[in-house]
């Protein structure tokens, strides 16, 4: 299991800071979008294996829209004005004292 920030934030994946899903979401918005990233992350796995240049950039847009419309990029979903430090290493954000306390991770 991957540890989420106190602040609900981010969850830890090797380190790295990867941005949560919006919380406000209602569940039927969370899931449709939750349902378009899996079909885009299909299409990109289709698209490489194709070579098809064109197709691989529309799959990867379509990956990207949905995981826009789950607020894990695009504008941040919290209002308290806090910086976003999405895909940053852990130890170089306020989280990184957090982190360490939690011990060593395997």
């Amino acid at each position: 299991m991957n540890p989420s920030t106190p602040d609900g934030r981010y969850f830890v994946v090797k380190g790295q800071l990867w941005r949560c899903s919006d919380p406000s979401l209602a569940e039927d918005v969370r899931q449709g979008s939750v349902d378009e990233l899996m079909a885009g992350r299909r299409d990109v796995k289709a698209a490489k294996a194709s070579g098809e240049v064109a197709q691989l950039k529309a799959a990867r847009a379509r990956v990207n829209a949905a995981k826009v419309a789950l607020g894990e990029r695009g504008p941040v979903w919290w209002d308290d004005g806090s910086p976003d430090y999405n895909r940053f290493l852990v130890t170089n954000t306020p989280y990184a004292d957090w982190y360490r306390a939690l011990g060593p991770r395997t």
